[in-house]
């Protein structure tokens, strides 16, 4: 059947995956599946949001030290909210399947392929003991992607047998990730419940960054100022790139966030004492919507076939996959620096207050210049240059 349309499995329906479907799902040439994990599509709590005013948040009485303002204004969602719109959005077209926890998978070799065949299906397993096949793979199921971690696997296999075992070794250790030694505290606070309390708190309105040695807060408004988006981090940076022992996410008691952040100024501790919370799970919305966007432009090219696949997925990793990497380099540094580990800060009481301030306003304005990208750039650029990478214009 050589025009038979190109059957995409998503693995994963949160944000990015369901991005990438309802994109996909229009498409003529495309079959889209998406399976999820869970009983039922839903996310739950995080918010996502653009950029924020910087505040020094650990000191009695705090210090506002800059105010960022972005090109192009804010714009914040509930993440579970926007999920919805998504499911609500995709075409009948699309098949969506939930309790299917992907186990691994398997592709045929060229080797193996019988005579009649040119393209090697993908062949799924599911932990229900259910198959499913495809002919692209997509893995948008979080950071202890089985996606990614059968693919590693397989990778380090191939390049074992090829006898470059170093290679092979490297491949191994990326399968599992790596703890970045900073914990966070996240959660949703009813906006009402904080304005009962303190009814002209700044983050009612406005977005903020509170900043504190080892530790800050990321906070602001959602779901049309219903709800604050809450998250509060404590780094220890000199357990970065070791391996997590126990639970990734849990619940914690009041004492232990209240514990770790007892000596911050009173604005800090009234969003403490809303503490009305439900912890949730998410980060890096952003990017997998612009990656949904650039694979799907491709991925409904009328130059992609069956045939094409490969060079489609060459094309959008030689597109996407350096700007992705920039973009991770430059939050894990912001991470650091909103944190203030930063050369010259000394924090000692008392002493080089004018010092402090000064490396304050480099900390800022390194910041600012790490979030430039999103204000300067656009993911159009990479879009045509990938179009014209496709087509043999480039």
């Amino acid at each position: 059947m050589p025009n038979r349309k190109i059957k995409v499995a998503i693995c994963g329906g949160g944000v990015g995956g369901l991005t990438l479907a309802v994109a996909l799902s229009h498409s003529p040439n495309v079959e889209v599946d998406v399976y999820e994990a869970a009983q039922e599509f839903a996310e739950v709590g995080a918010g996502i949001e653009v950029a924020f005013h910087l505040r020094k948040g650990d000191e009695p009485r705090g210090l506002t030290f800059q105010k960022l303002i972005t090109p192009g204004g804010l714009i914040s969602f509930h993440r579970p909210q926007f999920q919805a719109v998504l499911l609500r959005h995709l075409s009948s077209s699309c098949n969506t399947y939930t309790s299917k926890r992907l186990v691994s998978y398997t592709q045929d070799t060229p080797d193996t392929l019988s005579a009649n065949a040119s393209i090697s299906p993908i062949r799924l397993y599911f932990r229900d003991g259910t198959t499913a096949t495809c002919d692209l793979l997509i893995g948008a199921d979080g950071v202890k992607s089985t996606v990614r971690a059968t693919m590693l696997n397989h990778k380090a296999a191939d390049l074992r047998a090829m006898g470059k075992v170093a290679e092979a070794d490297e491949a191994l250790a990326a399968v599992q990730p790596k703890w970045s030694g900073t914990m966070a505290y996240r959660a949703v606070i009813p906006a009402d419940m904080l304005r009962s309390k303190h009814p002209r708190h700044r983050v009612l309105t406005t977005p903020h960054i509170y900043l504190g040695q080892n530790s800050e807060m990321t906070v602001y408004p959602i779901s049309r100022g219903t709800l604050i988006n809450f998250a509060a981090f404590r780094s220890r940076y000199d357990l970065e790139n070791s391996t997590l022992d126990g639970a990734w996410v849990q619940d914690v008691r009041r004492e232990e966030l209240l514990q770790d952040f007892d000596r911050w100024e009173p604005e800090v501790q009234a969003l403490l004492d809303a503490h009305a919370m439900m912890p949730y799970q998410g980060a890096g919305a952003g990017q997998a919507i612009e990656d949904a966007f650039l694979l799907a432009t491709l991925l409904s090219h009328p130059d992609t076939s069956l045939h094409a696949l490969s060079r489609v997925c060459s094309v959008y990793d030689t597109v996407r996959r350096p700007f992705a990497q920039r973009v991770a380099e430059m939050s894990r540094e912001n991470g650091i620096l909103y944190t203030l580990n930063y050369p010259g800060l000394t924090f000692e009481e008392g002493r080089n207050k004018e010092g402090d301030l000064e490396k304050l306003r480099e900390v800022y304005s390194r910041i600012r210049m790490n979030w430039e990208w999103a204000w300067e750039t656009s993911v159009d650029g990479d879009v045509q240059g990938a179009i014209a990478m496709l087509e043999g214009r480039s």
